[in-house]
């Protein structure tokens, strides 16, 4: 007989080892099983045609000898409610653990590479026609757990976990249960208090308002093996042509109704999309699950959880493939420098801080109103390094683009004097962090070849992209939010007062160098006021295309791979909001179609020119022919390829055209006009070069040969040698 006192503390959800008492026992040889279901009136245990009706034994738990011996028979239970109603069910106190030893041993450590195998939920198919999901969840401060579901009418009661020794686990393997079941963690705090929760671990949730967990069992067949095998062959992607295309997923289309396109519907759609405009790479505003729309997917409280709202996870993993097979790779926003406060999420998970840390100069931010993840806790790390992995492995995501980097590595960031105490050498780094950043990169790099990470990371920090054995963060690519501050400067000025602004378009060379760039012109720089790209540009509705147009060119011929927020390829009128979808009826005017057609020229010639990619991230591929010519407001500059083939970039942004405007050229002979930003083609005025021009043995801007061009108002040319024409 099981002591009273010891099922007073299981039907209080307090017992760390619920399976200690429940479930099959030999005890004197006798196979005694032990059944907790609170609300019945019988409980009968059937097995190889025998039926043996359970005795009440005390607060819940039914008990009886169901056969004799060693061997515990295969069976089931009978329980009966009132009313009459029998309810057939399997006992999940009759199964071992699903986390080993080992798993245990890694999860202690924070060195567990795939969590998301082991915690979270899980179906399981074992041999006797045995399906059920394996629920596992780490719980460190908790005093009890258990599991609710539509499964045991949302009482938990019927169903405590247990602590997986001093791990901080707690797990249980639920029979007869499977995917799309919605559930819950009940967590019973030091406190005495229970706290209900979805699971950190969740593959897949409901449709926000709802905040439940739902079980989820892929069945999605990847069909991008070649597009796979290819970048695991390229890993140097900062060699390799880079051109994004940056989405919200909710907000680029919508149905006539207002209804966001379902994943599969996106699939089609944007893939057919992005391939005619020659982008090489979407970027995806966080798609991890997110209470609140509003956040763009910025407040994450299911990191693991593709958003329901356009399906379900082997949707998103359809997106992907449909992506991956018409050639486009797939970056995600990753959000790992905090997290909201929601009670149903991360915070104070099990009654007290776990995921953040229980400092607030530490563990909240000010200006976001929402927790710092703890990063000096290994098992949180762990969380997070996994989570990298599981996009890149689980989604096949080809890069993360991590967001507000600055606010991890610093520990006086938005916090005044007073506010936070220096690290151990007295400096302002957070040392937990930049460990954590640096674990996070090395691993990602190390197990999934070709992939990427780039850091949205707005100071001085030195060493962003470099390898993190030399001391540096170990990113793949940083935006470089100077050169945008900077750019942007420069062009919302009038073009009579530009000569006074002029180094803020050569400033970005002066350290282009120093790390892995990349250009972001992105959803940031279209909200909260700014207005759209469009309506940054000074003067009428002609200049403003038109100088849109000459800034695109001038980004697309930077150093530095290039980001581009959804709408504004084709001049969207209105600043973004995620509440509607982009001004499609814009295209139905020729000077917006014109500036789409433009950046879809853009992609292809960059594509076709390795100058303006293979060199991105070295002095070689880069030099200056005019940096100086602030009265004209002209920069003309050479972009070069390892093989020393040259494209010659010129652009005017001033809004009257310049005439006989000698150019100099790498070499003479014949060279093809194969950018002019305004040609009528793009809505422009048509002054140009009649698509060739040709270069004589005349020196001229530090160069041996020149040409005496035509330079369209606001306008910017790019020049490439034709075929058999004559090398210096």
């Amino acid at each position: 007989m099981t002591d009273k006192a010891e099922i007073d503390l299981l039907a209080a959800g307090e017992h760390p080892e619920p399976h200690r008492i429940l479930g099959p026992h030999v005890i004197g040889g006798k196979v005694v099983v032990r059944v907790l279901r609170p609300l019945a009136e019988t409980v009968t245990v059937v097995h190889d045609g025998t039926r043996t009706a359970l005795a009440h034994v005390h607060n819940g738990v039914w008990e009886g000898v169901v056969a004799t011996g060693q061997d515990v028979p295969d069976y089931r239970l009978e329980v009966g409610y009132a009313g009459g109603h029998l309810h057939q069910a399997d006992d999940p106190y009759r199964f071992l653990p699903t986390l080993g030893p080992v798993d245990v041993h890694l999860i202690n450590e924070g060195r567990h590479e795939q969590l998301w195998d082991v915690l979270g939920a899980h179906v399981q198919h074992y041999p006797g026609n045995i399906t059920g999901t394996s629920f596992a969840v780490w719980a460190p401060n908790a005093r009890g757990v258990r599991l609710k579901g539509d499964f045991n009418s949302w009482d938990g009661r019927e169903h405590p976990m247990r602590q997986i020794g001093a791990s901080g686990v707690w797990e249980l393997f639920v029979p007869d249960v499977g995917a799309g079941s919605p559930y819950k963690f009940a967590l019973l705090g030091q406190d005495g208090t229970w706290h209900e929760k979805a699971d950190p671990m969740a593959f897949h949730t409901e449709i926000p308002p709802a905040t439940s967990s739902v079980i989820f069992e892929s069945t999605h067949t990847w069909t991008d093996d070649d597009w796979m095998t290819a970048r695991a062959a390229n890993p140097r992607t900062d060699e390799q042509p880079v051109s994004i295309y940056e989405v919200h997923l909710g907000s680029w289309r919508k149905h006539g109704g207002g209804d966001v396109l379902t994943y599969d519907e996106l699939a089609e759609q944007l893939a057919a999309y992005v391939t005619d405009l020659g982008f090489t790479h979407v970027e995806f505003l966080p798609v991890m699950e997110h209470p609140y729309g509003g956040s763009w997917g910025y407040q994450v409280t299911s990191y693991y959880a593709p958003t329901a709202r356009y399906g379900d996870p082997d949707g998103f993993r359809r997106l992907v493939d449909r992506l991956h097979n018409a050639g486009i790779g797939v970056i995600m926003d990753w959000v790992p420098a905090h997290f909201p406060k929601d009670a149903f999420a991360l915070a104070r998970f099990d009654g007290q801080p776990l995921y953040e840390n229980p400092d607030p100069a530490l563990g909240e931010h000010p200006d976001w109103g929402t927790y710092v993840f703890d990063f000096g806790r290994a098992e949180v790390r762990n969380f997070l390094v996994a989570n990298a992995l599981y996009w890149l492995e689980e989604f096949h995501i080809d890069g993360l683009r991590v967001d507000a980097v600055a606010s991890m590595i610093y520990l006086d960031y938005s916090r005044e004097p007073g506010e936070w105490t220096p690290n151990v050498h007295g400096g302002r780094e957070n040392l937990e962090a930049v460990q954590f950043v640096q674990e996070m990169n090395a691993t990602v790099y190390r197990r999934v070849p070709g992939a990427m990470t780039i850091a949205e990371e707005s100071t001085a920090w030195p060493g962003v992209t470099h390898p993190t054995d030399k001391g540096g963060l170990g990113f793949g690519f940083k935006w470089n939010m100077g050169w945008m501050h900077d750019a942007l400067g420069y062009v919302q000025q009038e073009p009579v007062h530009r000569r006074y602004h002029h180094n803020q378009l050569t400033f970005a060379m002066a350290y282009a160098y120093a790390e892995n760039f990349l250009l972001p012109i992105s959803h940031d720089e279209v909200v909260h006021g700014k207005g759209s790209l469009l309506r940054k540009m000074p003067g009428d509705r002609w200049r403003q295309l038109a100088n849109l147009r000459a800034f695109l060119s001038f980004q697309w011929a930077h150093p530095g791979k290039q980001l581009l927020f959804m709408g504004s390829e084709f001049a969207q009128d209105n600043e973004w909001a995620e509440s509607r979808e982009l001004d499609w009826g814009l295209l139905e005017n020729p000077e917006h179609l014109g500036v789409q057609k433009l950046v879809r020229d853009l992609n292809t010639v960059y594509l076709a020119t390795p100058a303006l990619w293979s060199q991105d991230h070295v002095p070689e591929g880069f030099n200056w022919l005019d940096a100086d010519d602030a009265d004209h407001n002209v920069y003309a500059f050479v972009r070069w390829d390892s093989a020393g083939q040259p494209l010659v970039c010129v652009v005017n942004f001033s809004d009257v055209p310049h005439e006989g405007y000698r150019l100099g050229l790498p070499h003479p002979g014949e060279w093809a006009e194969v950018i002019n930003t305004d040609s009528e083609a793009y809505g422009g005025s048509g002054v140009g070069n009649m698509g060739t021009i040709t270069g004589i043995d005349k020196p001229h801007q530090r160069q041996p040969a020149s040409s005496v061009i035509r330079l369209p108002p606001l306008g910017s040319l790019w020049f490439r040698p034709m075929t058999g024409s004559r090398l210096g």
